[in-house]
């Protein structure tokens, strides 16, 4: 079976998505399972999970999710709480890291056996890479004293991801659609990429993750508006397009050999290996409501997307959406064993 056959088998699988019924209102929880997807990949809305203490508020968001390995959920936002904590039962545990508010992205990593996160900082205050403890210590920043001059563009961070040797890349998808690489001090080793459609240019760089799959560790990126997710080498160097003709992907979350992609207009995409669509998640029917980052909680379908900014899966295969969102939105998708 060809590619595109294969594609388009997962399209047409998607259509077995299930939408609340007519009697349900837009912005009221489900009385009912609302599910969404496909085979393996199909999930459950889980109705007001996340919710907070009187007086907190979600958003706006414009971050992405991260779960721990013990199913914690780490959810970054525009609002005072920076960092919303959770259990995976939707228990709000704690909000923390004031000082890196407008984390833009997110990534996890074991570092001398604790858990840290670094956070591309995209927000009035600041423009950097930030790394914290899950007790939202800050441990270190990009720019730093070691950093020295780097020659070209540092504006419009949107991105941070980490290698297995430690290595540290930035994407500037908001600006100069550059990516920085640097040690795990933080010095400056190379820069590449650069704004433009050709092999190796980025138009908005919005997400990057590194991906074990293969021999070598590549660097993947969402290469937003030109719709296409590309690998790099860890030298900068363009290996290929993994996938394309997407929805504006905005960021990855893994599961195993399988990649959740955030799509900003209005879907999430799940891929294999080869960067075929195994299913379609939460696919918004109306075209006006996609990526738009004004729809309000009254206008919310549950199962529904407008606006996918970030996810991340958790070690059981259970799935969590930020939209870009004025109010501020999370979605918890339970996968269907």
């Amino acid at each position: 079976m060809t590619r595109k056959l294969l594609a388009l088998t997962a399209l047409c699988s998607s259509a077995v998505l299930a939408h609340p019924d007519h009697d349900t209102k837009p912005g009221e929880s489900p009385t009912h399972a609302v599910f969404t997807g496909n085979g393996q990949w199909t999930y459950e809305v889980v109705p007001g999970w996340g919710a907070l203490p009187e007086g907190k508020s979600l958003g706006p968001t414009h971050g992405t999710v991260l779960v721990e390995k013990n199913g914690t959920v780490y959810f970054c936002t525009n609002s005072e709480e920076s960092i919303i904590v959770w259990n995976e039962e939707g228990k709000y545990l704690k909000s923390i890291s004031p000082e890196t508010r407008g984390f833009h992205a997110m990534d996890m990593r074991e570092e001398d056996g604790k858990t840290v996160i670094y956070g591309a900082q995209n927000s009035k205050e600041h423009n950097r890479v930030a790394k914290i403890d899950t007790d939202g210590k800050l441990l270190l920043t990009i720019p730093n004293d070691k950093t020295a001059e780097i020659e070209k563009g540092w504006k419009g961070i949107t991105a941070v991801t980490v290698a297995p040797d430690g290595s540290i890349f930035a994407a500037m998808g908001y600006g100069s659609n550059l990516i920085h690489k640097f040690d795990a001090e933080g010095k400056h080793l190379l820069t590449f990429g650069g704004r433009g459609k050709e092999d190796g240019k980025f138009a908005t760089c919005h997400g990057l993750t590194i991906d074990t799959r293969f021999e070598e560790p590549r660097l993947l990126v969402a290469d937003r508006e030109n719709r296409r997710l590309v690998h790099m080498d860890l030298d900068g160097k363009f290996i290929g397009t993994h996938a394309s003709h997407l929805r504006r992907p905005c960021s990855f979350s893994w599961h195993g050999e399988h990649l959740g992609v955030a799509e900003l207009a209005g879907r999430c995409v799940i891929l294999d290996k080869n960067g075929i669509p195994v299913a379609f998640l939460g696919d918004q029917p109306d075209p006006k409501k996609r990526a738009n980052f004004k729809v309000p909680n009254s206008d919310q379908v549950p199962g529904i997307f407008t606006a996918p900014h970030g996810l991340g899966f958790a070690p059981n295969g259970d799935l969590y959406v930020q939209d870009w969102n004025i109010d501020g939105r999370i979605t918890k998708l339970k996968q269907r064993k």
